[in-house]
């Protein structure tokens, strides 16, 4: 693909190239790659004025650069082509779609698939090997089903959503259009209720359900509980990594994003565009407010007010964890003064 076809393609986000002053300079792309893996042939992507001394050592023949102009000369003198665009890394990213789409299989429906007769099946549906459809379930237009996914009854999935091989989607589930729910998921299984009595623990039926809206993604080996009672529902185009917990009766808001091993309780309230970083965990009915961060290994045991970012466990605001961080690698130090004061007092 010539580079000028990929500006043409991505023109909506390019503010300007190298074609501008220079259309002889368009080299053949075949293929993406990071800025320090790149070689001949290929486009990669700097996103800011911190990676600027890759502009000389990479092989790329193209780049994705930041409106900077300093940035646009060092690539046009190395013979660079070159995109200028504010967003560097969502342009590298539509760039990818241009060399390369993910399987999805023709449709149609394998013969060893098992489909419970009463199950509605939109059109154009590819339904793999060893699929299990039980009685009552409605899948839309264009879905795609991988090998040994098992639908349980009465489960409602949108048009276009795909379900990647080995996910389990359990009863009265509502997953809408556009979803990914990736291999070993479990979406709408029961969730932990017990009541303890004098005896032990008596288990309390989890007949509420789950429902996923329009856009949400759901990584490998990911679970979304289901209620005793009512629902747990996962906003629109909100995306979890693996490995990510939610429990029963959570609200989580639209834009949201978990990185690998977030763990929910039961009950929290989550508002819009939340980002919770790798292994933060929220206890149980906490609320968590619109825009919050949660850096890496953040406990949060209660509310969190909107816009805040918080750190640690148990969490406070992330200023003052990165001021108590500073100081605790000079705790040893501060003891060995503190004990040489107590004895001048002590002499004294």
């Amino acid at each position: 693909m010539k580079f000028s076809e990929i500006v043409e393609k991505l023109s909506p986000l390019v503010t300007n190239s190298s074609l501008t002053t220079n259309s002889d300079r368009n080299p053949d792309i075949i293929g993406i790659a990071a800025i320090d893996e790149a070689i001949a042939g290929q486009l990669s992507y700097i996103e800011g004025s911190k990676f600027a001394p890759m502009v000389t050592k990479t092989a790329a023949d193209a780049l994705i650069l930041p409106r900077d102009e300093d940035l646009q000369i060092e690539a046009t003198q190395k013979g660079l082509a070159w995109i200028s665009t504010p967003e560097p890394r969502l342009t590298f990213a539509q760039a990818i779609n241009l060399f390369y789409q993910p399987f999805k299989p023709t449709p149609g429906i394998h013969a060893t698939a098992v489909i419970d007769p009463t199950a509605k099946i939109g059109q154009d549906v590819s339904i793999g090997p060893h699929v299990v459809i039980y009685p009552g379930v409605t899948i839309g237009d264009r879905a795609c089903l991988h090998g040994n996914v098992v639908i349980y009854p009465n489960v409602t999935i949108g048009d276009r959503t795909l379900l990647h091989a080995n996910c389990t989607i359990h009863e009265r589930t509502q997953i809408g259009p556009n979803c990914v729910i990736h291999s070993g998921a479990v979406i709408g299984a029961e969730g932990f209720g017990f009541v303890p009595t004098p005896e032990g623990w008596f288990k309390m039926e989890q007949s509420g359900h789950v429902i996923l809206e329009e856009g949400v993604e759901i990584g490998c080996n990911s679970a979304v509980d289901r209620p005793a009672v009512g629902t747990t529902r996962i906003g629109r185009n909100t995306k979890l990594d693996n490995l990510v917990h939610i429990a029963h009766g959570c609200q989580i808001g639209e834009n949201c994003v978990m990185a690998s091993q977030v763990g929910l309780a039961g009950g929290v309230k989550l508002g819009k565009r939340v980002i919770l970083a790798g292994q933060v965990g929220i206890a149980n009915q906490a609320k968590i407010g619109d825009g919050v961060i949660a850096t890496a290994q953040t406990g949060i045991p209660s509310d969190v007010a909107a816009g805040e970012i918080v750190s640690s466990s148990p969490a406070v605001p992330n200023k003052l964890y990165l001021k108590v961080s500073a100081i605790y690698k000079r705790l040893p130090e501060m003891y060995q003064t503190l004990k040489r004061l107590q004895k001048k007092l002590e002499d004294s």
